[in-house]
Formats: C-alpha cells, structure tokens, sequence
C-alpha cells in the first residue's frame, strides 16, 4: 500500500521528511487513501522556495487544496478528517472528540515539547544537562502511561483515531531520542508494534524516517 500519487495542483503537502509534525498528516492521508503531491522541502530548494511563498511562517506541514492553504497539524488533520469522513478517525459525539482534542492537546504538551527539546540538541539549541532532563521526563511519562493500553487496543479506545496519528511518529523516533524503554512498559510497546504493522504507517514513512530504527 502507498499513499496515492496525483499530478500537481489537486492536493498537495509540503512535508519535511524528518518532521514528525509532518509525519502525523502523512499518516492520516494513507490512512484515509486521499490522493496527493508530497513535496519535499528538503530535497528541492524551490518547493521551499514556494512553501516561503504561500505560509508566512514557511514551517512543515503545509497543505494546500485546490486555492485553500492550510498549516499547523493538528489543523490539517482536523480538515481532511472532515473533508474525507471515510474511514473515520474522530468519535462521532461531541463529548468523545472533546476528549479526543484534549488528549492530542497533552500529547502536544507534555511529549512532543520534550521531544522538541531533545531533537533541538543537534543545532545547539539546548544544554546537555537541559536533554538529558527532557530524555528523562518523556521517558518516565511514558512508563508511567503504559498500564492504559492493557484496556484498549489503541489510545483510551477501541478504534484506531487521530490521537493514535500524533502517537505514532513519536514513538517511532524513541531508538533516535535514545530512548529506551524498560520491560514494565511492554504495553505500552505492543501499542507501538500495532500502529507500526498498519499499512497506512508504513506508507507513511520517508526514505529518511525508515532509517530511524535501523
């Protein structure tokens, strides 16, 4: 299976092949077979040069549809799960895809941030001590995480959803964050290996993110 592959000008993502930002809205477009252009920003200087052009932050993911241009993740996967119902990836009650936006809300705050932080120490941006700090606080929540899939195939539910789309890219980088996880988290790792064995993720992946767990 891969993500469908359409002539320029339909629908198009400006993704960077190592962004797990990125990585979240490529997943939900396998998820949901939409027909697409991925364009790499790193590869070809003048889609940069065009992303620069249409999203005044210029940052990744950027998604554009026919005349419409959208970024910020969490909003393109809440667009094209309205565009494309089908399958489904949000609860149908309002009360269920609260709690679904609230959960992606923490995922963003408490995981991605040190995830952020950690993967900021190739730049220089962070202190070694400031890493290791942030290696440790998202490994221990994660630990400390685990027991709740014992309940559930996927995150707090039965059916696979966007939570699981943020989920995912994270915890495929964990070898590349030198992040390792101890035998008590082993529900937790099982919930890995079934989003990794899904078809739609693994057509998700770049060249560059299929390296991270080599």
């Amino acid at each position: 299976m891969t993500i469908p592959q359409t002539r320029r000008g339909t629908m198009a993502l400006y993704s960077h092949p190592l962004d797990p930002y990125s990585h979240r809205v490529r997943i939900v477009l396998a998820e949901k077979q939409v027909a697409v252009d991925i364009l790499d920003v790193v590869r070809n200087p003048k889609v940069k040069e065009e992303l620069d052009e249409i999203n005044p932050y210029g940052g990744t993911p950027t998604l554009t549809d026919r005349d419409l241009v959208i970024y910020q993740s969490e909003i393109i996967m809440e667009y094209l799960e309205e565009r494309f119902p089908h399958p489904p990836l949000m609860p149908v009650y309002p009360v269920a895809r609260a709690r679904s936006r609230l959960m992606i809300y923490r995922i963003n705050r408490d995981w991605y941030k040190l995830m952020d932080k950690i993967l900021q120490s190739e730049s220089g941006g962070e202190s070694a001590s400031d890493i290791a700090d942030a290696r440790k606080s998202l490994r221990d929540s994660l630990i400390s995480i685990s027991p709740v899939f014992l309940e559930s195939p996927y995150f707090l539910s039965e059916e696979f959803s966007l939570v699981d789309c943020c989920v995912a890219p994270l915890l495929w980088r964990l070898p590349s964050l030198k992040i390792d996880l101890p035998a008590q988290a082993k529900p937790l790792l099982s919930y890995a290996e079934r989003l990794f064995k899904r078809e739609a993720f693994m057509a998700s992946l770049t060249d560059a993110e299929k390296t991270l767990r080599e």
